[in-house]
């Protein structure tokens, strides 16, 4: 398994010739940051399956900082966070609201539609964009939150029993050639 993620994923010798990454050499190149094993495997899953519902375009550099916190493998952790894309986002954002709908006690919100862009112009329906998302904030906010934790959570132990099953199939076929 460990072959195949080495092939898959960048050495750290593309940090070490990165010149933007340069200052950040003695962090970014921390050998727990590159080690591939079932602890750092699992961590960067995890880390990359929260981090992916982060608003905008700050999922990979918070994947990032994760890997560096947790010292889990940092470009697994960064590549995970691309199952959230322009086709999985939206459905995502709405388990999250109902997720985050259900969690929060005694208030009843509801879903609306977005507003439709109107006769009044861009500037007039991107403040009425904005209204509507604030409408959604608790619940899309606490949605969020506790939809990244379970991806986590379930990632975190996937992969651990995936791990674990790999490694029981191979001492089982080791033990059939040696027998």
């Amino acid at each position: 398994m460990r072959r195949q993620l080495r092939k898959a994923l960048p050495n750290h010798e593309a940090i070490r010739s990165n010149r933007w990454l340069a200052p950040f050499e003695n962090t970014l190149l921390h050998p727990r940051l590159w080690h591939l094993n079932r602890h750092s495997v699992a961590g960067a899953v995890a880390a990359g399956l929260f981090c992916g519902l982060i608003p905008g375009p700050f999922q990979m550099p918070g994947a990032a900082i994760c890997a560096v916190i947790f010292r889990v493998n940092l470009p697994l952790a960064m590549l995970t966070t691309l199952y959230t894309n322009p086709f999985t986002i939206v459905p995502l954002y709405i388990v999250a609201f109902a997720i985050g709908q259900r969690a929060l006690p005694g208030e009843h919100h509801r879903f609306v539609a977005p507003p439709e862009p109107g006769e009044d112009g861009l500037i007039a329906w991107g403040r009425a964009l904005i209204e509507w998302m604030i409408g959604l904030g608790a619940p899309l906010a606490l949605g969020l939150v506790l939809l990244a934790s379970g991806l986590a959570f379930a990632g975190y132990f996937a992969v651990r029993l995936a791990w674990r099953i790999y490694l029981i199939r191979a001492w089982q076929q080791r033990s059939r050639r040696l027998a």
